[in-house]
């Protein structure tokens, strides 16, 4: 959740981080509207949110959620990290050689794994690609800035 300029609240990640975007064209870090590439993108914004985010919160992060329901969402989480590591052991990032929102997103979200416990080791190109978005200067700069660069190395 954000408050906007507008003094509004606003929630919803995908549609924030498309919305800055935007408002920055020259970043790159989201393809043209109504093209393939900005499909996929949204594709990738909508599977994170659903697949990812959706399950490690507040399923993970709440004490009081039940054994059962933690070991069923750390499951789902394995399956979809398999389907990750899957596509990006064919390109660096979700929708190809270009780094977007799609691919803040998705760290910012499997990066929370590090705070539960979540070891991405068997996930090779998973972890390279963590690495390769923690190794980007606008990334480190926003790790240090929010003290979380010890856990995302």
């Amino acid at each position: 959740m954000c408050k906007w300029l507008d003094g509004a609240l606003h929630t919803e990640v995908a549609a924030l981080i498309q919305y800055l975007a935007e408002l920055a064209p020259q970043s790159k870090l989201l393809p043209a509207a109504g093209t393939l590439a900005r499909f996929r993108v949204n594709q990738w914004l909508a599977f994170i949110a659903a697949e990812l985010h959706k399950t490690f919160s507040p399923w993970l992060f709440n004490p009081e959620t039940a054994a059962s329901t933690q070991e069923a969402a750390r499951s789902k989480l394995s399956l979809r990290f398999a389907e990750l590591d899957a596509l990006l052991a064919t390109r660096p990032y979700l929708t190809g050689d270009a780094f977007t929102v799609a691919d803040a997103y998705a760290f910012t979200i499997v990066n929370w794994s590090n705070f539960l416990k979540i070891d991405l080791k068997p996930y090779a190109n998973l972890s390279a690609f963590m690495a390769r978005v923690a190794a980007r200067p606008r990334v480190r700069e926003a790790l240090e800035a929010e003290r979380l660069i010890a856990a995302a190395a």
